[in-house]
């Protein structure tokens, strides 16, 4: 833990705010008391948008693999060696697997652990899909590289912790995706995740319904009756302190949400919605569940104001925030369960 920790960092889209928010966030020399960045991409991409952005005074250290990264340096990997039409804000079928190449490289790494976390710029889940990447985005990729039965969309915030049970999938497919054993799924990860990621002892969650007014006793659809209400029993039978389910709509509204460390949602909008409301600047994505740490901005490819130099940086460092927290939380979790103290009975005697 003396050596400074190493997070790798994926461009997304080159036609986004990506880089812009990468470069913004590592102009700032505080950054390399915490970690040591090194980002898949190109330096030509790059030397593009550090123009854009008017940050002169940073300049890419080029390396071949991250064991060579150096510290107080902000470290690049060329991860393709042809030039590349960099059109900002334009969507652009071409550019999709600039996207795909930056992620691969940066998840090889991590998977093998030459670093210690990655952290995502956003990409445009649709012109990066090809032979080689076909998954609704990155969370559904990186739980495949991580070979992971189950993941967690995990928003996390100072004051809001959110997760989904269903994530990317069409509205019409919400219902019947929903199951008693996923929500305890889910809640087991979501304990797991808030013991070990953000060392928080017991834990408690609250559960959203899904229908309107959480189906008012079943008057608005029976989900919460019959799939809800007992998994919630489930979990707590397993030592999970999960509550509700509640009206999701009033959970926000009137500040619930305060009373408990995470909440866990049916569907992607219900829980991102009010997250992004209440935490958009400093609000982070964190894959929970994997082996490794996965951490994003909240935010998207942002195509209208990309190549503006209007990008806020913020929730990208938050990101790489996380991701060093969670990191330093796990080893020391793991530290101390290699050393545990020695238990000794006490003698009544005294000398």
């Amino acid at each position: 833990m003396s050596e400074k920790i190493k997070i790798g960092i994926s461009i997304g889209d080159v036609n986004g705010i990506g880089l812009e928010i990468i470069i913004k966030t590592l102009a700032d020399p505080q950054i390399y008391n915490y970690c040591t960045p090194i980002v898949y991409g190109h330096t030509k991409v790059a030397s593009f948008y550090r123009r854009l952005s008017g940050i002169n005074e940073l300049n890419f250290n080029v390396i071949g693999h991250a064991s060579n990264a150096q510290v107080k340096r902000a470290n690049m990997i060329n991860c393709w060696e042809e030039d590349v039409k960099i059109e900002p804000g334009v969507v652009n079928k071409e550019v999709g697997k600039y996207s795909y190449l930056s992620l691969e490289r940066a998840t090889s790494d991590l998977v093998k652990g030459d670093i210690d976390a990655l952290v995502t710029a956003p990409i445009n889940k649709d012109n990066i899909q090809s032979e080689a990447f076909n998954f609704p985005g990155h969370t559904e990729y990186l739980q495949d590289k991580d070979g992971a039965a189950e993941s967690l969309m995990f928003l996390v915030s100072d004051t809001l912790r959110v997760g989904v049970v269903t994530g990317h999938i069409p509205i019409a497919k919400v219902a019947t995706s929903i199951s008693a054993e996923k929500i305890v799924s889910k809640l087991k990860l979501m304990n797991t995740s808030l013991q070990n990621d953000f060392w928080i002892r017991k834990p408690k969650i609250a559960v959203l319904g899904l229908n309107p007014h959480a189906s008012d006793n079943g008057l608005i659809g029976d989900e919460e009756q019959t799939i809800i209400t007992p998994a919630i029993e489930q979990a707590r039978e397993q030592d999970v302190l999960a509550f509700g389910p509640y009206a999701a709509d009033g959970f926000f509204a009137n500040g619930t949400y305060l009373q408990f460390d995470a909440v866990l949602a049916m569907y992607h909008d219900q829980g991102l919605i009010p997250f992004k409301q209440i935490a958009f600047e400093s609000g982070v994505n964190f894959t929970a569940g994997l082996k490794f740490v996965r951490t994003s901005p909240d935010h998207g490819t942002a195509f209208d104001i990309a190549g503006k130099n209007e990008a806020s940086e913020v929730s990208f460092r938050e990101a790489i925030f996380a991701a060093i927290h969670i990191v330093k939380h796990r080893l020391e979790s793991a530290e101390l369960a290699e050393n545990p103290l020695v238990f000794t009975k006490l003698s009544r005697d005294r000398d």
